[in-house]
């Protein structure tokens, strides 16, 4: 149980958690973007397509029977368009990862750039420097 509330008090919990709603809510903005914003023009300049309704009909639906009985079953189809959707969406997101991990590799470039470019502590002394410096000394005084 101790190992557990150190894991759960450490920092590195709290940001995985908090990535992890704004990832789900980013998914939910993006996959709004592609079906409501993104899909229908592009779908109108394909002639008036609705991707989200583009399907092959694997078996038709078949009502009930004529005495009322429950007995109809529902349409089987492969819903193609919604894949489509789905990819589209998955492509937005992967790139919007890609840019957000290349700018912090840029900035962790650029920082380390900056602690390599420091300027360095000067070199000590050699042993004849020292000796030097406390002759000079002495002949001063």
């Amino acid at each position: 149980m101790n190992e557990f509330k150190k894991f759960i008090s450490k920092g590195n919990v709290l940001d995985m958690a908090v990535g992890l709603i704004m990832a789900t809510y980013f998914g939910a903005i993006v996959k709004s973007m592609v079906n409501d914003i993104l899909m229908p023009p592009i779908g109108m300049i394909l002639g008036g397509v609705d991707f989200s309704q583009l399907k092959v009909v694997i078996q038709p639906a078949i009502a009930e029977s004529v005495a009322g009985a429950a007995d109809g079953t529902a349409e089987v189809a492969i819903y193609y368009g919604l894949f489509i959707n789905s990819i589209i969406t998955f492509l937005i997101v992967a790139f919007a990862i890609f840019m957000v991990v290349k700018g912090y590799n840029n900035m962790k470039d650029r920082l380390e750039k900056k602690e390599a470019e420091a300027p360095a502590a000067p070199p000590a002394p050699s042993k004849e420097e020292v000796l030097l410096t406390e002759i000079r000394d002495l002949l001063k005084k």
